[in-house]
C-alpha cells in the first residue's frame, strides 16, 4: 500500500494552484467564523483573569499595612514581587511553550494562578502571602508570554491586529475590574474573602478558556536544548526590527505606569484635595484603552502598523500635555487621551512582534513582555525622583522624554523594509 504524498508547489498544475493556496489559507482562523469568536473570547477571558489577579491587591495595601504592622514600602511587595516573578517567568515559559505547545501552557498557568490566589487568602503569615504572590506572578507568565504567540500563529495575518486588540482589551478590563472589585469588597468583608472571590472568578475564567480555545493547528515544536534557546534569543536581537519593538515596550509601559503612579499624589494635594476613593475611581479611564486596543488594532490591519504606531504616541503626548493644566476636567480628558493612545500603541507593537519574528515566536513574545514589565518597574520607580525634584512638571518632563524616545523608535520602525512575504501592512 503506497502512502499519499502531497505534491510540491512546482509540481501542481497551474489550473490547480489556486485550490492549493485556498487549502493552505484554511489553516488560519478567519474573522467572522465561530473559531475566531471562540478564540478572541477565550483570550479575552485569559487576559481579564491575568490582570485582575495581578492588580487586585493594590487597594488592599493600606489595610495590609495595618493588619501586619508593616510600612507602605513593605506592603507594596504584594504587587512588586508578583510583577517581578512574572518578568522572570516570561523568559522561561515562552521557550517551554515552543517545546510542548501553546494551549497546555496557558491553561496550566491560569488554573495555577487562580488556585494560588485562593491559597494566599488562607496563609497565616505575611511571608506566606508573599510566597503565594510570587507563585502567582510566575504562573501568570505562562499566559502573558504565550497568548500573543498563539494569536500570531493561529489568526489570519489580515485580522491579527483586531484579535490582539481584543485580547489587550481584556487585559485592560481585568486590571480595572480587579482594582474596583477588591476596592469595594474590602469595605464590607475581609481582604481574605475578597481574595477568595477574585480567585473564584479567575477559576471560572480558566475553565472557560480551557473549554473554548481552539487547539493549535500551526504550532511546530522546537528543541529546548540550551544552545537552541541561546540561538533563538540571539537571532531576535540580530533582527533589524525586533530590538526596536522591545525598546518600544519598555518606554511605553514606563511612561504609562509613571503617570498613574503619581497622578494620585497630585490630585490629593492642593488645589484639588480630592478624596482617595474618588482618585481610585479614576481607573475607569481604562475604558478608553479597552476601546482603543481593538479599534487601533483593526485600523493597523488596514493602514499598516508603520503608519499607526507613531500616531498613537503623538496622542499620548497630547494627553500628557493636557494634564499640565489646572482645571480638573482638562486633567481627566488628558488622562483619557493618554490611556487611549497607550493601549492603541501597545496593541500595534505587540501584534507586530508576531509578524516580525519568523522563528521562536514564543521567545520573541517573552522578550517583548519582559521589556514591558521591566519598563513598568524601572521607569515607574525612577519617576519618583522627578516627582520629588519638580512635582508634576518633573513627571511630565520625565514621561515626555520617554515618549520622545518612543516616537523616534516608531519612526525608525516605519522606515524598515518589510520582511519577504509580509505585505505592506506590517
Amino acid at each position: 500500500m503506497k502512502t499519499a504524498v502531497a505534491p510540491l508547489a512546482h509540481e501542481v498544475p497551474p489550473a490547480a494552484q489556486g485550490d492549493v493556496v485556498a487549502e493552505l489559507a484554511e489553516i488560519y482562523i478567519e474573522k467572522g467564523t465561530p473559531a475566531f469568536m471562540r478564540t478572541v473570547l477565550a483570550l479575552f477571558c485569559g487576559g481579564f483573569a491575568t490582570f485582575a489577579l495581578l492588580y487586585c491587591v493594590q487597594p488592599m495595601m493600606p489595610l495590609l499595612s495595618h493588619e501586619y504592622s508593616i510600612n507602605a514600602a513593605q506592603s507594596s511587595l504584594i504587587l512588586s514581587i508578583a510583577t517581578g516573578m512574572l518578568a522572570i517567568g516570561l523568559l522561561i515559559t515562552g521557550p517551554i511553550s515552543d517545546r510542548i505547545g501553546r494551549k497546555p501552557v496557558m491553561v496550566a498557568a491560569l488554573f495555577a494562578a487562580a488556585l494560588c490566589t485562593m491559597a494566599s487568602a488562607m496563609m497565616p503569615s505575611w511571608h506566606g502571602v508573599l510566597a503565594m504572590r510570587a507563585l502567582i506572578g510566575l504562573s501568570l507568565s505562562g499566559l502573558a508570554a504565550v497568548a500573543m504567540t498563539y494569536l500570531s500563529e493561529e489568526i489570519h495575518p489580515q485580522h491579527i491586529g483586531l484579535a490582539m486588540g481584543l485580547y489587550i482589551g481584556g487585559n485592560a478590563i481585568g486590571g480595572m475590574s480587579g482594582r474596583l472589585i477588591t476596592g469595594v469588597l474590602i469595605d464590607f468583608v475581609s481582604w481574605h474573602t475578597a481574595m477568595l472571590v477574585i480567585g473564584g472568578l479567575a477559576l471560572i475564567a480558566a475553565a472557560v478558556f480551557w473549554k473554548i480555545l481552539p487547539e493549535s493547528r500551526n504550532f511546530r515544536a522546537r528543541s529546548l536544548h540550551p544552545r537552541s534557546l541561546l540561538d533563538g534569543f540571539t537571532m531576535h536581537f540580530r533582527d533589524a526590527g525586533l530590538p526596536l519593538l522591545f525598546l518600544e515596550a519598555f518606554v511605553l509601559m514606563g511612561a504609562f505606569v509613571t503617570l498613574f503612579n503619581y497622578i494620585g499624589y497630585r490630585l490629593l494635594a492642593e488645589p484639588y484635595h480630592m478624596e482617595q476613593a474618588f482618585v481610585g475611581l479614576l481607573s475607569v479611564v481604562y475604558l478608553s484603552g479597552i476601546y482603543s486596543s481593538a479599534k487601533i488594532g483593526s485600523l493597523a490591519d488596514k493602514l499598516g502598523r508603520r503608519k499607526v504606531l507613531w500616531s498613537t504616541i503623538v496622542l499620548m503626548l497630547c494627553g500628557l500635555a493636557l494634564t499640565m493644566f489646572t482645571p480638573l476636567p482638562l486633567v481627566i480628558i488628558g488622562m483619557l487621551i493618554f490611556t487611549f493612545g497607550f493601549f492603541g500603541a501597545h496593541s500595534v507593537a505587540s501584534s507586530w512582534i508576531g509578524r516580525r519574528a519568523t522563528k521562536a515566536k514564543g521567545q520573541a513574545s517573552s522578550l517583548y513582555l519582559f521589556s514591558y514589565y521591566a519598563g513598568s518597574s524601572i521607569a515607574g520607580t525612577a519617576g519618583g525622583v522627578f516627582w520629588h525634584l519638580g512635582g508634576w512638571n518633573g513627571i511630565v518632563l520625565f514621561i515626555g522624554a520617554l515618549l520622545v524616545v518612543a516616537l523616534l523608535v516608531a519612526l525608525k520602525l516605519a522606515k524598515l523594509p518589510p520582511l519577504p512575504g509580509s505585505g505592506a501592512t506590517i
